[in-house]
């Protein structure tokens, strides 16, 4: 590759920062839904739950933390919606 005298040379680092799964990497296997202190990290800020993508859980303990969530809001230890719940 040619080098061009005009433009500098940049030097991108890329931050491929791998995700993983918080249940799996803790050897968590019950998600226990009445600490809504441990479930409100995995909701934002409007009460919304946070989708895998983001966080990073696997399908499987994603689900259970849906659920976990949903019974946690059903007792009422969550709220349902929130302005800056955290």
């Amino acid at each position: 590759m040619k080098k061009n005298k005009f433009l500098p040379s940049l030097n991108i680092e890329f931050k491929n920062k791998k995700k993983f799964c918080f249940f799996k990497k803790k050897n968590i296997k019950y998600i226990d839904y009445k600490n809504p202190d441990f479930l409100i990290q995995f909701l934002n800020e409007f009460g919304k739950i946070l989708p895998s993508r983001i966080t990073g859980t696997s399908r499987k303990y994603q689900i259970l933390l849906k659920k976990a969530i949903k019974r946690c809001r059903h007792l009422g230890l969550l709220p349902f919606i929130s302005d800056g719940l955290r």
